[in-house]
């Protein structure tokens, strides 16, 4: 009986209660609801900086005179962004076709890789804004510049990630293929295109805004139309609105065909990463005289292709020796001259000035970028609510960020830095975030068995995944970081090798031009060979399969 009345009397109190307990549970915000209120939060700082502590000093532009910007000049705005756009689209699609048909060549002639990728390695270091004028004088006032400087921009950065995807397969694979007597045509498209499709995803996902800036650069070597013109003219006029607006747009229009691809491409990848197992190659017998002539001849092979492709260039379309510089003319302007000395001196004083900030960006992005890559894997709310600020940061065009970055931060060393570090960040971030989804299920199964935390986990089984894919991405931006420290140069402080283009190009000193080019896309081919040495060394442990296609 008191057994009884107990139990009545806990579940009178139960009943009793339940009513107050209703009112105080709450309803956790989902993840969209807490991405919507942290961009809220972020517009509403936004506003409150540009018009209160910086009212008045055109650095920023609040969101609301963005959005009265772009209402008002909305249909002028429309036919910049369709003009614009199409150029950057049918580079994009050409870059990427090419970037294929690449590393189709490579996959089915394997000794033919170096020479291939050396080859397009010259022609991506080229710099855009010294490449502008000559097209310009190719194409005349069509879209023919922008095009072609979009492809150039885009074919580098789906080749490199794409190759690394094509040698991501497990040697038991291909095997089987050879047992069947198929060749390399058929694991290719069998076994090799599965494989590579994360990697080609990455590729083009990060190759829809250097689209966007290689056809930004054409318009202003003197197209009439297009928003790299209307950026000029914002610039000159210093209308802050209008500059931000057309940022605000350009990052927009990146972000939505961004996303795109990436949506796309998941369609494409729900398959879990193989796991390969390859023994860590020793390099021996590979590191004497007959390594290191190959090398050389490799070289030598390359230096001929580049010259010969320099001369029938000019040849086919006939171009006027007063703008078009031989390579005679520039070995005589280095080396033969009266004045070559001081020539040399004035060419390397403003490449050690470019050097002094392009070289710690280019490490600040590599290290930021991983280090974002690995906080978006171990948080995962961080990643949705962080993700659109740094795709919109990569997404507006570097032609109309670097002067209102240099603008806020100053002219001095910090401002290029981190400029350049922005331009390396991004492709770091996206390839690291690939690698590190490319750690194949089975190994986190192992570490989830012994209950290893998230940390360890990162550190032991991911990473390792995930360094082809950022080998991958720190050589396609060494040359990048010389890209965008030149071109902040050339629009903004007036200093460096950029300055010295420009300059040179304004007063018609072509011989200067040509030779500063030269020595700047040598450089450029330089530095990527050192992040490629480092990459051997490591992988050659790491991922031992990435030595072979």
């Amino acid at each position: 009986m008191t057994m009884t009345l107990d139990k009545l009397a806990a579940q009178t109190t139960e009943r009793n209660s339940a009513p107050s307990s209703r009112k105080k549970k709450r309803v956790p915000l989902g993840p969209a609801a807490r991405t919507l209120v942290g961009w809220m939060l972020l517009v509403a700082f936004w506003e409150f900086v540009a018009v209160v502590p910086l009212g008045g000093m055109h650095l920023i532009a609040a969101p609301t005179a963005i959005v009265v910007n772009i209402y008002e000049n909305a249909a002028l705005y429309a036919r910049a962004f369709a003009i614009t756009g199409t150029s950057a689209f049918l580079g994009y699609v050409i870059g990427n076709l090419v970037a294929i048909a690449l590393a189709v060549f490579v996959a089915m002639l394997p000794r033919s890789e170096h020479i291939v990728l050396r080859m397009a390695l010259v022609v991506y270091c080229l710099p855009l804004i010294a490449l502008g004028p000559l097209l310009r004088l190719v194409f005349g006032l069509g879209n023919g510049p922008q095009i072609t400087l979009a492809a150039i921009a885009v074919y580098y950065m789906t080749l490199v990630p794409l190759l690394v995807g094509l040698r991501a397969v497990p040697a038991s694979w291909l095997d089987l293929v050879s047992s069947y007597g198929r060749g390399r045509l058929t694991a290719l498209f069998v076994v090799r295109a599965r494989a590579c499709t994360p990697y080609l995803v990455a590729g083009l996902q990060v190759a829809v805004p250097a689209a966007f800036l290689g056809a930004l650069v054409g318009e202003f070597t003197g197209a009439n139309t297009g928003v790299g013109v209307l950026s000029i003219q914002a610039l000159r006029s210093l209308n802050s609105d209008s500059l931000w607006a057309l940022s605000t747009l350009s990052a927009a229009v990146s972000v939505v065909f961004y996303v795109l691809v990436g949506w796309i491409g998941k369609k494409f990848t729900s398959e879990q990463p193989p796991v390969i197992m390859a023994s860590p190659d020793t390099g021996a017998g590979r590191l004497g005289w007959q390594r290191r002539m190959k090398g050389v001849l490799e070289g030598v092979i390359v230096a001929i292709l580049s010259l010969g492709l320099w001369v029938g260039f000019f040849a086919v379309f006939d171009l006027n020796p007063y703008f078009a510089k031989s390579p005679i003319d520039v070995w005589q302007y280095l080396f033969t001259s009266a004045s070559a000395a001081i020539d040399r001196v004035e060419i390397f004083d403003a490449l050690a000035t470019t050097a002094a900030v392009a070289i710690p960006g280019y490490f600040a992005g590599l290290i930021l970028g991983v280090v974002v890559a690995a906080v978006f894997d171990l948080a995962p709310s961080v990643r949705r609510t962080v993700t659109p600020v740094t795709l919109a940061l990569r997404c507006i065009p570097i032609v109309a960020i670097a002067p209102l970055l240099v603008q806020m931060l100053g002219r001095g060393a910090f401002g290029m830095i981190v400029i350049v570090a922005l331009m390396t960040f991004f492709p770091t971030l996206v390839a690291s975030m690939t690698g590190l989804r490319q750690t194949p299920g089975q190994v986190i199964d192992v570490f989830d068995t012994f209950a290893t935390s998230p940390v360890r986990t990162l550190l032991l089984a991911r990473v390792p995944a995930m360094l082809p894919a950022f080998f991958s991405a720190a050589r396609i931006a060494a040359p990048s970081a010389i890209l965008a420290a030149t071109v902040a140069e050339w629009l903004a402080t007036g200093t460096g090798i950029g300055n010295l283009l420009a300059v040179t190009a304004a007063t018609s000193r072509y011989d200067a031009l040509w030779s500063t080019t030269v020595v700047l896309t040598v450089a450029a081919v330089f530095a990527y060979w050192i992040v490629e040495l480092a990459e051997r060394s490591v992988l050659r442990v790491m991922a031992p399969e990435q030595g072979t296609l």
